[in-house]
């Protein structure tokens, strides 16, 4: 369903940073005709009269980061952790923290790539930049990922330059220690960037999509596991639909769906955003849900037998007969009309 949205709308913006604590958004940066952004807004999603409000926040304390884009976020006790993203400083902002890619000598403006990490605790409205107490950091990058395991916090990827990149990173957010570079065993994912990384049960991370260091749109899928340290390679993708700049998110199954995004390479051509909904299972459903899914498909040879299941079940399987049941109906809709295509051209 779509929202009327009221109260401080952000602007129109790409390469915000969106996350989701105790059921408020909160959307921080980005870049629109006036440049990059270092404003953060928030709307409460837990709304009970319908009525969606954003509400810049003004009243914080504080440093905020620089403005940037294409930067990520942790989400961890009751904080929003961001870290990296391309943006621009003052030449009095300048630091070992920032890769300089240009410069505006006049107004003393330079952009370029940041690996510096910021922190916003939601109760206190209250921005920090933690002391980094050991490790080496990531390579400072942009459109890269983030996901969070337990209290660590994962990097994969991401573009500096005109390099992009394949490394795995995680930083201890209770410690505030890097790992430095995950020397990973097997093989690994291609360099990519605007991929997503999606955690899926205690001890693995999924990756998704993304563009290559060539350009190319990927459509590949993998699973690390944090236990044995190496990546995995998921068969059977559909390689037809790449993504590149999508979100993803995990199903209460372990599925991972994956909306939105493009499907090309957005520096030398955009024919529109991605509408269809890509579901990836990650793991064997539950019996359950197996159970269900046969009921739903075989409701007419059932259905004497149906209405004697208890009422929290029924309820359960009524929904999934209505489900097979469109997707029948949409299977016979296109079969018809597949038919009424070969029918015109013979």
């Amino acid at each position: 369903t779509m929202h009327l949205m009221e109260g401080e709308l952000p602007t129109s913006m790409s390469g915000s940073c969106g996350a989701s604590i105790n059921g408020k958004l909160y959307i921080f940066g980005g870049f629109d005709d006036k440049g990059y952004s270092n404003r953060l807004y928030y709307v409460n999603l837990r709304t009970k009269n319908g009525t969606y409000r954003w509400k810049k926040i003004t009243n914080f304390k504080g440093q905020p980061p620089t403005p940037r884009d294409k930067l990520s976020c942790w989400v961890y006790k009751d904080r929003l952790i961001y870290f990296g993203g391309y943006g621009c400083r003052k030449h009095n902002e300048l630091s070992d923290c920032f890769d300089v890619h240009d410069a505006f000598w006049e107004g003393q403006i330079f952009w370029g790539w940041h690996n510096d990490v910021h922190v916003f605790d939601t109760n206190t409205q209250t921005w920090s930049q933690p002391a980094i107490r050991g490790g080496d950091p990531p390579q400072p990058r942009a459109a890269h990922t983030c996901a969070v395991l337990g209290n660590k916090g994962y990097i994969f990827g991401g573009r500096v330059l005109q390099t992009r990149m394949n490394d795995l990173h995680c930083l201890n957010l209770d410690t505030w220690t890097w790992s430095g570079r995950i020397n990973i065993s097997g093989e690994k994912p291609k360099d990519r960037s605007w991929h997503t990384l999606t955690p899926i049960g205690d001890d693995r991370l999924f990756l998704f999509g993304g563009l290559s260091s060539d350009n190319v749109p990927l459509s590949d899928g993998w699973i690390h596991s944090i236990t044995t340290n190496g990546w995995k390679q998921l068969t059977h993708l559909p390689k037809s639909r790449p993504r590149l700049w999508h979100t993803a998110c995990l199903g209460k199954e372990g599925e991972v769906m994956v909306f939105g995004g493009s499907k090309d390479d957005l520096h030398f051509m955009d024919t529109g955003h991605c509408s269809d909904l890509l579901i990836f299972q990650t793991q064997p459903y539950s019996l359950l849900r197996l159970c269900l899914d046969c009921i739903g498909k075989n409701a007419a040879l059932l259905k004497n037998q149906i209405p004697c299941l208890p009422s929290k079940l029924l309820q359960q399987v009524l929904k999934k007969i209505t489900f097979w049941a469109a997707v029948n109906h949409r299977q016979e809709k296109k079969a018809e009309t597949e038919r009424q295509c070969q029918l015109n051209t013979t």
